[in-house]
């Protein structure tokens, strides 16, 4: 049974029309034009039927490109008279080729024509007519001419596609238009071919695969035809292999068919006639046509049409001043209009392949218009589907496709095509493409590490790798691609890059900086001494560049900072260099040095810090840069000059980049960490990126680090003891026997058991933690108050009199360096060692110095002493008011733990319970308030940063607060949450 055709009733129509009136002899050219596939074979033969049925005479011709005779054409048609008689002997055979002239044989066939209409109405039933040989297509107009006076209909298919090559003259341009009846097949409309899929397939599928099964194929019924014969109900194979339907059980009822998912892919397609046929449909069209097609769906990848094209594009744009979550992307360019999109792809594509731009550009309106391609959100041409542009490309060798792919990215280079769609080209492409590829790779590999897609950025330095690369450039890419590596835990490629690097480079700065990169990396992984001989390997390599062994010795220190038994030694040379010849220590060894004396004890911080910003000033050596930075931080940091360590140590990580490993980097991270913890601003710390992958993969095996600790102990205050231990527990689990201990995590796991009732096991850690820093030279409290916490476990178990000697000890060394913050702390445990009224004395003293300070937890712990003491003294009134203040400033930042105290505390004073607001106006303090009304003004986080004289960081930390308290999500909504804040204070009043 014949296949019903879908929406060509019409034509079907017409051309009855024109039979009924060629059967009263008054014939005409009727012309079927369309695309391939829109079945204009179908609707021919179906003429034919009916023409038949009718009683006419039907006459069948099929043309095809390059006959090997003339008028092959002309004689298909009357093969239906060699077989219905016999000619006359002697008489020449009309499909003799041989006999007689071109116009002799013309005269013939049309005598012939004329002979068959005695006996009845013709239709002559010409099928693909643009493929007939020249004299066959002048003999069938010149019948044209004549049939109007005949008994004679003919019916003629001709390819109406828009071609880049410009196609020839169709069979009716040169007859007079009432010859002539054209009709124009279109392809199936949505509904049409939803019909047809529906019809072969059977019960009635899922809506949503009718959809793609018509989106795949463009409602082209030679497509779909295809497409639904691969994707037809599973088949199974038997032991010989031949396929066979699979069974049905007996009493079974016959269980519907499958609907296999429309795939991506041509090669999940079986038999393969959708490929075959869409490689058919590109042969028609001819090779330019195809190779534009091809090159097409190179271009339109989706893996490797990462970003919309445009000069001077990047694909990493930011808006505004930076501040997350407000208008995101709003810095992009804006969709362009679908007529300049179509002039860029067809630019594009015509410098691929070499054709003309605007028959490039007809050739996708028009496959626009048939729905074979269509416009991606971004503005792009892309394929209706990936599966169509996969069968595009399945004919297609892996060798062309890979040499498109190169041409492609050499052509959107010179377009002004953002590096990261170039480089997703070259991918692609065979290697060695060209000189300038390796610049693109690295341009987008560099882009795609700062935006954070590590993946990304492996993949174009590693194929950056596969360029022609003279021994310096490959040592330098080698040295990003090991640092990007090493950094996404894949050390084992990272370190052998690094090595290689090492091994290649020529210039002495490049060895430099492979060398610092190598001993980052192998530092990392616990191999400090390893790391420090590799650099202590390069000084024969340096001998006339002292000033680079100068940079490798202050790296050296650096990395010792990890390693006790390495620290002294390494130091010690440091400081004998810097004696023996001052110019060849720059000022980040001096900066190291400082550093080191004040943790030893021997500086106070205003001589520390006077001696280290007279450094920043002085010109340095940018590999080294960074490490006086990291220097200069730190001991801001211990000098309660918050704002300013975070300056220093955003400035030093901007400056280091993500993309080359540097020794600097790690502790420029732990400073950034330690502000955090140093002002009590837990939750920014536990969302910083580390401790994120830390807390989801607790038990990775990575050796403890010091954020690691400090993440402890951001967990304990915030009152999340279990996890707290049980990071401790992986933290700890993998210590190799023998294998020195993290003095700060051992600082970390003591607050831990502090805090959940074990004085005894907390002691304990606080004395080996004091052990070990003594081992390393490591005097002054600054780093980790070890005494004043054992005091505390001292005072719990009932032994004041030790108690007091450590805090007495404390004090000591607090006052050599002489903070608020140090003080504050000492005095307070001081006073709770000394208890009476002289304990009472020396927590209100701790309390005056740390209201100066911007370290928030120690004075919560002051107020909470203050409050203990005053009730004690029997003032339990006036205790009421520090133990509030502590609860409520605990409450703020979110540390659970001290908040718990104070408000038991408070109970113990016979105070009523209350609750502090955790939202709402009243829950701003006054730093949030303000920097919230600068910002609701239309002042960015850098100018309010540079008004407060605050940084950016934690003006941002700030805004994050007042968001979470006001119930917001956006800047744009602060003028109205501060407007309702404004309003219930006045109700207030």
């Amino acid at each position: 049974m014949r296949e019903a055709l879908h929406e060509r009733g019409e034509v079907l129509d017409l051309v009855a029309a024109e039979a009924e009136r060629a059967r009263f002899g008054s014939g005409r050219l009727v012309l079927l034009r369309g695309a391939t596939g829109t079945g204009r074979t179908a609707v021919l033969e179906a003429v034919a039927r009916r023409a038949a049925a009718k009683g006419m005479l039907v006459l069948r011709a099929r043309c095809a490109p390059d006959p090997l005779a003339p008028f092959a054409a002309v004689n298909q048609l009357f093969a239906w008279e060699s077989k219905c008689s016999s000619p006359a002997p002697g008489s020449p055979d009309p499909g003799d080729v041989d006999a007689g002239s071109d116009h002799e044989r013309a005269t013939r066939l049309w005598h012939s024509l004329l002979e068959l209409t005695e006996e009845g109405p013709l239709l002559l039933a010409v099928d693909d007519v643009h493929l007939a040989d020249e004299r066959s297509r002048g003999w069938l107009v010149g019948a044209a001419r004549l049939v109007d006076r005949l008994p004679v209909l003919l019916v003629a298919t001709e390819r109406s596609q828009y071609d880049v090559e410009p196609p020839a003259a169709g069979l009716a341009h040169a007859l007079p238009p009432d010859l002539v009846r054209t009709h124009t097949l279109a392809p199936l409309s949505r509904n049409g071919a939803e019909r047809l899929v529906r019809s072969v397939v059977g019960p009635v599928p899922e809506q949503a695969w009718v959809d793609e099964v018509v989106r795949a194929t463009a409602g082209n019924p030679l497509l779909l035809h295809a497409l639904l014969d691969d994707l037809r109900a599973p088949q199974t194979t038997d032991r010989e292999g031949t396929a066979r339907q699979a069974p049905v059980p007996p009493q079974v009822p016959e269980p519907a068919p499958v609907r296999v998912p429309v795939p991506d892919s041509c090669a999940a397609l079986y038999p393969g006639t959708y490929p075959a046929a869409v490689s058919w449909w590109l042969e028609s069209a001819g090779t330019a046509t195809a190779d534009l097609a091809r090159a097409l769906a190179v271009v339109s990848d989706d893996t490797g049409d990462v970003d919309s094209p445009g000069p001077g594009r990047d694909g990493e744009g930011r808006d505004g001043d930076g501040e997350g979550g407000d208008g995101a992307g709003e810095g992009r360019e804006g969709r362009r209009d679908r007529s300049a999109c179509l002039g860029g792809d067809a630019a594009l594509l015509a410098g691929m392949t070499g054709v003309d731009p605007a028959r490039a550009e007809g050739w996708l309106t028009a496959m626009t218009r048939l729905g074979m391609l269509r416009q991606g959100p971004d503005g792009r041409t892309r394929y209706a589907h990936p599966v169509l542009r996969d069968a595009v490309l399945s004919s297609w060798p892996g060798a062309r496709r890979k040499a498109a792919h190169g041409r492609a990215a050499e052509a959107m280079l010179g377009r002004g095509y953002c590096a990261r769609t170039v480089a997703g080209q070259l991918l692609r492409a065979s290697a060695p493409v060209g000189p300038w590829a390796a610049d693109v790779l690295l341009d987008a590999g560099g882009g795609a590490a700062r935006a954070g897609r590590t993946d990304e950025a492996l993949a174009f330095l590693r194929r950056a790798l596969d360029e022609e690369l003279p021994p310096v450039r490959r040592s330098a890419v080698l040295i990003e691609l090991g640092s990007l590596e090493y950094a996404a835990d894949r050390p084992a490629t990272g370190i052998p890059r690094l090595i290689e690097a090492v091994r290649l480079a020529r210039e002495p700065r490049d060895l430099v900086r492979a060398a610092l990169a190598l001993g980052t990396a192998l530092a990392g992984r616990g191999e400090v001494r390893t790391a420090v001989g590799v650099l202590d390997s390069l000084d024969d390599r340096l001998t006339e560049h002292q000033e680079l062994i100068g940079v490798l010795r202050s790296a050296s220190a650096l990395l010792a900072d990890r390693d006790e038994t390495m620290r002294q030694e390494v130091y010690g040379r440091l400081r004998a260099m810097a004696a023996r010849a001052p110019g060849a220590v720059g000022a980040a060894g001096r900066a190291l040095l400082i550093r080191y004396d004040a943790l030893a004890g021997l500086l106070s911080a205003q001589r520390a810090m006077e001696r280290v910003r007279a450094l920043l000033v002085e010109p340095s050596d940018p590999l080294e840069e960074s490490i006086l930075l990291s220097a200069a931080a730190s001991v801001a940091l211990w000098s309660d000059a918050l704002d300013e360590a975070e300056r220093l140590a955003e400035r030093g990580l901007a400056g280091a980049g993500p993309r080359v490993l540097h020794p600097a980097q790690p502790a420029l991270r732990e400073v950034r960490a330690d502000l955090a913890a140093a002002r009590g601003a837990y939750p920014e710390l536990l969302a910083e990126p580390a401790v994120r992958r830390l807390l989801a993969t607790p038990g990775d095996g990575r050796a403890p680090d010091h954020v690691q600790a400090l993440a402890v102990l951001a967990l304990t205050e915030t009152g999340r003891t279990d996890r707290a231990a049980a990071l401790v527990a992986a933290a700890t689990a993998h210590d190799a026997p023998g294998a020195p201990q993290s003095p700060l995590l051992l600082y970390a796991r003591g607050r831990l058991r502090a805090a959940s009732d074990d004085p005894a096991g907390a002691l304990e850690d606080f004395l080996e933690c004091g052990r070990l820093q003594s081992a390393r030279a490591v005097v002054s409290p600054v780093v980790t108050p070890w005494r004043t916490a054992a005091a505390e476990c001292r005072l719990a178990l009932g032994r004041p009199e030790e108690a007091l000697a450590l805090a007495e000890e404390e004090l000591r060394l607090a006052r050599v360096w002489n903070t608020p913050r140090l003080l504050g702390r000492c005095l307070r445990v001081l006073g709770a060692a000394t208890g009476g009224l002289r304990g009472l004395e020396l927590a209100e003293q701790a309390v005056r110095l740390l209201r100066d300070t911007p370290a928030e937890p120690e004075l919560l712990r002051a107020l909470i002493a203050q409050g203990r003491r005053l009730a004690a003294a029997g003032e339990r009134a006036r205790a009421r008011e520090p133990l509030r203040e502590a609860a409520e400033r605990a409450e703020r930042t979110g540390a659970r733990r001290l908040r718990g105290i104070a408000a038991e505390a408070l109970q113990e004073g016979g105070a009523r319970r209350t609750e502090s607001p955790r939202t709402g106006p009243d829950a701003l303090t006054d730093s949030e308030r303000r920097i919230a009304v600068l910002a609701a003004s239309g002042r960015t986080n850098a100018e309010i940063g540079d008004l407060l004289h605050l940084a950016r960081r934690t003006v941002e930390t700030h805004l994050t607060n007042a968001y979470r308290k006001l119930a917001i999500r956006r800047r744009a909504e602060l003028p109205a949450a501060l407007s309702r804040l404004a309003g219930t204070a006045a109700a207030r009043q």
